[in-house]
């Protein structure tokens, strides 16, 4: 805790400037990334907006004006203030408060009309509870992951503060060294799809982008490299997750097993679903019989941990790094992540995964930033062109149709619970709605239920369209043919039913969940299909049983040790225009687009071919009339592997 007095000069000046002294400050606080004011007179800022904007701006900080804990209303009061200011119409649900934070978390079904126009409803209950609002949206579907992340985190709320205070007294502390030092280390996804993690090093910090798991390995190439001398967790800064697959954030709770205490960094979409993914990755390992490398426990201190930022939101997260996300395009939360080093020493953008095309779900990926000297961009289908979206979305509903019209048989499309499966349904829904596939049920099997309210949770963050009839009464994820199935039971009876049907289940690679038990029950019939819609990674069942094809025959090990024969007699089809990843035209347009051209490309996430073509079309493209010709990185284009390390300043 600060006095004014006790501040470094800068931010004194700002703050007396700016901050008018009826507004009373009391103390100021590092809450992690944010510098907190607390006044006795909220009214003053609330109603004076600019002032937090103003400072801000001048600090180049994030700035949050809090309450002082007998400057707020008791809470039953300021809930009958805040139902007296907010029009019925919102239909507020919830009402909770963060006492030591001064925080009153406000759900509601229609959010707009909790801030008011020009947030004027907003400023008002913070000015006349002295509760600073924290609006969220309630769907017609909630999410219970979270309801249960709130809840945790109000329980817990004490050791949070706590925890943004320590966090804040390290990023805000000031730079230590003055070495003008930059490299990064590959630790897993170079020359390789899964286990994605990069050390970004400076002399003043050690910050992770992303910590996957590869969920085709075994044993050593499972994890990142995480064995060498510059990754000790203690020591570790931050860590900034760009998406909620599992090769990118599936180690994260392994970190705070060994002494990690530095923050994680998300958007609010990627908290949600890494959290669910987690838990769900975790009683998967355990069913297995595997010993998993984390506990729940480890999971629930990361969230914690977890800050969670919006998009083109500047934060620092270390004394030297500003960390800014920007849409990635592939899927829900999905980021790029732009890092600004030091007083303008260098700027890395991180593609992480990113769909340069706009799709049913989500708007294509930002190419334009501040600057740009270094881009690590992800290279997965560095080698192929995919099909046009609107083929592959014919070609789905042609094998739907056949199979259920012709063959009275079953669909059976292993989706990745997060994007796929939502994407997969838009598409279906609206086939039925337009009398192009007659209605049959539509069953919705592994957590996909919980993921879809996790995407009604945030309607902002999906493509204009579909928020548009989720917001207005439309919503294609509540359509009547949509039926989530509810256990083994329900399951089983769905297999030895006669009835056709389509049947989307979780995982999208047959590793696990409840896709490989339907396998493995319809895989011997003629009348059925298998979708894949998804990339299967190498090692993974969905690979083999891609390969092998119908009439191959695959050999599973069962829970008890067993070996099962699995004959494929269904059809066995892969439609890879559905990918939420960029082909190589889309590369290598997003290379045009991106504003300013790096001065260095560095190629990830592709398997060893895809990397090769994809640079070997970066040249071509380099040559005169090519559409990169000129382009500053053309001669500065790095394939490194795992270990390997790349000093850019």
């Amino acid at each position: 805790m600060y006095r004014v007095g006790e501040l470094p000069l800068a931010l004194q000046q700002a703050i007396s400037k700016h901050v008018p002294p009826e507004a009373m400050i009391t103390r100021i606080e590092f809450e992690g990334p944010e510098i907190a004011i607390y006044v006795r007179n909220p009214a003053v800022i609330a109603f004076r907006p600019e002032i937090a904007r103003n400072l801000a701006k001048e600090l180049k900080k994030r700035i949050v004006f809090r309450a002082e804990k007998d400057a707020r209303k008791p809470q039953q009061e300021a809930i009958e203030i805040i139902k007296s200011i907010v029009p019925p119409e919102a239909e507020i649900k919830t009402i909770m408060f963060d006492e030591v934070l001064g925080e009153v978390i406000i759900k509601a079904r229609k959010v707009g009309l909790v801030y008011g126009k020009g947030k004027t409803i907003y400023n008002k209950i913070f000015a006349e509870t002295g509760w600073r609002p924290v609006i969220l949206r309630a769907p017609d579907k909630e999410s219970v992951t979270l309801n249960g992340i709130i809840d945790y985190m109000l329980r817990q709320s004490s050791y949070r503060s706590q925890i943004l205070k320590t966090m804040g007294e390290r990023i805000h502390r000031g730079v230590l060294f003055e070495n003008r030092y930059v490299r990064i280390v590959a630790l897993g996804g170079f020359m390789e799809v899964g286990r994605s993690a990069i050390l970004v090093e400076t002399s003043e910090s050690r910050v992770l982008l992303d910590l996957g798991v590869n969920p085709g390995g075994t044993g050593y190439d499972m994890y990142p490299r995480l064995d060498i001398d510059e990754i000790r967790p203690e020591e570790l800064d931050a860590v900034i997750i760009t998406h909620a697959h599992l090769d990118h954030m599936g180690l994260v709770p392994f970190l705070f097993k060994y002494g990690f205490k530095g923050p994680v960094y998300v958007t609010k979409p990627t908290r949600d679903l890494m959290v669910l993914s987690l838990f769900d990755f975790l009683d998967v390992v355990t069913k297995e019989g595997r010993k998993p490398p984390f506990s729940q426990h480890d999971i629930r201190k990361m969230i914690l941990h977890t800050i969670a930022l919006d998009y083109e939101e500047v934060t620092d997260v270390t004394p030297d790094i500003k960390l800014t996300f920007y849409n990635a395009g592939h899927i829900l939360g999905s980021a790029i992540a732009h890092l600004h080093i030091g007083e303008g020493l260098h700027n890395i953008v991180y593609t992480g995964d990113m769909k340069y095309a706009n799709t049913r779900l989500l708007t294509k990926a930002h190419t334009k930033f501040p600057r740009v000297e270094t881009l690590i961009i992800e290279s997965t289908y560095g080698n192929k062109r995919q099909q046009k979206r609107s083929q592959a979305e014919a070609e789905l509903i042609q094998w739907i149709v056949r199979t259920i019209e012709a063959k009275k048989g079953k669909v059976l499309i292993p989706v990745l619970a997060v994007g796929r499966a939502q994407e997969i349904i838009l598409v279906i829904v609206d086939a039925i709605q337009k009398g192009y596939l007659r209605k049959v049920p539509i069953y919705i099997d592994g957590m996909i239920d919980e993921v879809t309210a996790i995407h009604l949770t945030y309607p902002e963050y999906l493509a204009p369209s579909l928020r548009k009839k989720i917001l207005y009464g439309e919503n294609p994820f509540t359509a009547e043919f949509l039926i989530k199935v509810e256990g083994a039971q329900m399951r089983e009876e769905i297999i030895n039913s006669s009835e056709p049907a389509v049947i989307i289940a979780t995982s999208g690679m047959l590793n696990g969940g409840p896709s490989v038990e339907y396998f493995k029950n319809l895989a011997h019939d003629e009348k059925n299909t298998l979708i894949f819609v998804s990339y299967q990674v190498k090692g993974t069942l969905g690979r083999r049983v891609l390969e092998a094809g119908k009439g191959g025959k695959i050999t599973l090990i069962t829970p008890e040790g067993k070996l099962e024969t699995i004959n494929i007699n269904m059809d066995v089809v892969a439609i890879e225009g559905f990918s939420g990843h960029s082909d190589i035209d889309q590369l290598i347009a997003f290379l045009r687009d991106i504003e300013p051209k790096p001065k260095t490309v560095i190629l990830n996430h592709g398997e060893p071919e895809a990397i090769r073509k994809f640079r070997r079309r970066i040249e071509a493209e380099c040559r005169p009339g090519g559409k990169l010709e000129g382009a500053p990185f053309c001669g500065n284009i790095y394939t490194p592997q795992i270990l390997d390390s790349i000093k850019l300043v």
